[in-house]
């Protein structure tokens, strides 16, 4: 039985990996951490990373950037594998979670949803056959309450899509500053927020009386729980390393 820590379990996604975990007898979350107070949870919740007493196999992130040095000295100092799900991590943030990674196994995701990295690659494919000859924008569309812009999805699909350019492509993402032709390396993002959308990414190609547009939509946050839970199962096993999706489904 895989023992997890839940990291915000009292935010949406928290909600949603709970109840995902419930259905499989192969696991269980055993504690929560999260520093908003408790909740009515079947397992006990703590509001820091000190306070936990119970032995667990691995953690799930789905919190906030400013607890990654929290969860990663936790993670460091208890030799705990680590799924880290959460979005808008700035550099130093990342820096911390690639030095954990030499200690345990960590898997970082800005999206764990399968479609989303079929949507990766089927994007790069596109790119390198259609090459310098379509413009290349990116657009993304959550919730009101989302706090990060643009997505950790959405940058995933523009480095995605960078790897397979041949000029260095430059990320916009505003252009109401400046005014000036777009130029052909630009990979241009846009953040829409509004409603209760879970999440929905398009890569627009356009170009010349032709525009091919690849999309993806999240229906429910119940994708993502469904993909965190393996990523646990898949990296509690793994020795020290850094991991993303695309090496669990290899």
């Amino acid at each position: 039985m895989l023992k997890i820590l839940l990291h915000g379990c009292n935010g949406k996604m928290g909600f949603a990996v709970t109840n995902a975990a419930k259905e499989r007898d192969d696991m269980k979350i055993i504690c929560g951490v999260d520093p908003y107070g408790t909740s009515t949870y079947d397992y006990p919740v703590y509001d820091s990373f000190d306070k936990v007493t119970e032995d667990v196999d691995v953690i799930i992130d789905f919190s906030n950037p400013a607890l990654i040095p929290a969860l990663c000295a936790y993670s460091e100092n208890k030799s705990v594998p680590a799924v880290i799900c959460t979005t808008g991590l700035n550099d130093e943030q990342i820096g911390m979670v690639n030095k954990l990674s030499e200690k345990v196994a960590v898997f970082s995701s800005g999206n764990m949803s399968l479609g989303i990295n079929l949507l990766i690659e089927l994007s790069k494919k596109a790119t390198a056959i259609l090459g310098e000859d379509f413009d290349i924008e990116i657009i993304e569309k959550h919730h009101n309450q989302k706090l990060d812009a643009p997505s950790g999805t959405a940058l995933m699909i523009a480095d995605g899509i960078s790897e397979v350019c041949e000029n260095d492509p430059r990320y916009t993402y505003d252009r109401h500053s400046y005014r000036m032709k777009r130029s052909k390396n630009e990979i241009g993002i846009h953040s829409i927020r509004g409603g209760t959308i879970v999440g929905e990414h398009s890569v627009i190609f356009a170009g010349n009386d032709e525009v091919l547009t690849l999309t993806h939509q999240a229906q429910s946050k119940a994708l993502f729980a469904n993909g965190a839970l393996p990523a646990a199962a898949f990296t509690a096993a793994q020795p020290a390393g850094l991991y993303n999706m695309g090496d669990m489904l290899r």
